[in-house]
């Protein structure tokens, strides 16, 4: 049997976007003491993964290129500095099911601008699967299966989110700071806490858009805790394996991402706004573009708007170099398109992500809201 959680705590979201695997919402014994001792890794090429999964479905349409573009309270994420966009105070709020609606995404943000030159927000993300199958258990010394022993917990990532934006004194330039709290449990297992910091930066130039966003600029760093008396428990249910505890400390690699945008406008009711993004880690991966020095993977995103009302959206992304089973390589990428009513300060979006099931991402039906507060006052 396969485990949901098992990957979920190994931070094999980006693997499992590139395969589709079928998830049972069981929890077998081998992979939960692989996905424990796995820890022991201290600088990963996937970690933190449940922060890289997107908010907002405005910005999923376009396939997430909204790095230069970014400016209501979703800045928060996407790009710090764009916060100094809204007019007064904005929230936000997300909700998403991944692999069978067995794993919940839950996002919600607030932003409020301080005045003409500076702004603040804070978020929260929780990705969660709850009601695990603990089957570790299910055999006594005696060598009997007994279902009583069976018991359930839970396993949940949280995220949450302070940042700062200012207009800096060239008015073309503004910059923004987040500072980031990652608490992470993994039933009575385990749990972690990581403190992180990003940096992002716009700067519009003849009504062009440029952005650049710097996640994990610091090394994110996160501390686990395991309990030892669980360990003790599970350790020798593969002989000769994982007879150690592992280390408790694990590091979220920077990664960076460059974006431009321009907004076109027709005959004055209809409005396109085209952006492209490269996002790039710093580690050889299965990106189109990899070396050992840097991974890229483009993104493209288009927003066709009517009078500010209705909104048409598209993107392609996440190009991949997937591996076939003859031993080839294919370029795999995924297409999104989105939709989106406003209507007096309240925004209401769609995405459909992985249209056609092009890729081997996991697609999903995502739903978000942004409010502009200043109509209730």
């Amino acid at each position: 049997m396969f485990t949901l959680s098992a990957f979920y705590i190994r931070d094999f979201y980006m693997i499992f976007v590139k395969r589709k695997i079928a998830l049972k919402k069981t929890f077998p014994l081998l992979l939960l003491l692989y996905s424990i001792t796995t820890h022991a890794q201290s600088v990963r090429k996937y970690s933190n993964e449940f922060m890289n999964i997107s908010v907002d479905a405005a910005a999923l349409g376009m396939s997430n290129a909204v790095t230069a573009s970014s400016g209501d309270v979703n800045s928060g994420y996407w790009n710090p500095a764009g916060l100094l966009t809204i007019e007064d105070s904005e929230a936000s709020l997300m909700h998403a099911s991944y692999f069978a609606n067995i794993a919940q995404y839950d996002y919600a943000a607030y932003a409020k601008k301080i005045d003409d030159r500076n702004a603040w927000g804070i978020s929260l993300i929780r990705f969660g699967v709850d009601d695990i199958l603990n089957t570790t258990q299910l055999i006594d010394n005696q060598g009997n299966i007994d279902y009583n022993r069976i018991s359930l917990f839970s396993t949940a990532d949280y995220g949450f989110t302070f940042s700062y934006a200012r207009k800096s004194q060239l008015k073309e330039i503004q910059y923004g700071v987040n500072a980031k709290v990652i608490r992470r449990i993994i039933g009575d297992f385990a749990s972690s806490w990581g403190f992180g910091i990003d940096a992002g930066l716009q700067f519009e130039r003849n009504d062009w858009k440029f952005g650049v966003m710097l996640r994990d600029i610091t090394t994110t760093y996160n501390i686990w805790n395991i309990d030892e008396d669980k360990y003790n428990e599970i350790k020798d249910a593969v002989a000769g394996q994982n007879q150690e505890v592992p280390e408790s400390t694990e590091i979220t690699a920077p990664k960076a991402q460059l974006g431009i945008a321009k907004k076109f406008e027709f005959h004055y009711d209809y409005t396109l706004l085209a952006a492209v993004n490269l996002n790039m880690q710093f580690t050889r991966t299965n990106d189109i573009f990899s070396s050992k020095a840097v991974s890229i993977d483009p993104a493209i995103g288009l927003e066709f708007g009517y009078t500010d009302l209705v909104f048409l959206r598209a993107g392609v992304g996440n190009f991949q170099n997937v591996v076939q089973i003859d031993g080839s390589q294919k370029v795999n990428f995924q297409p999104n398109i989105g939709l989106g009513f406003k209507y007096k300060g309240i925004q209401i979006d769609y995405a459909l992500t992985d249209l056609g099931d092009q890729s081997a991402a996991l697609y999903s039906n995502i739903f978000s809201v942004k409010v502009d507060l200043s109509i209730f006052r």
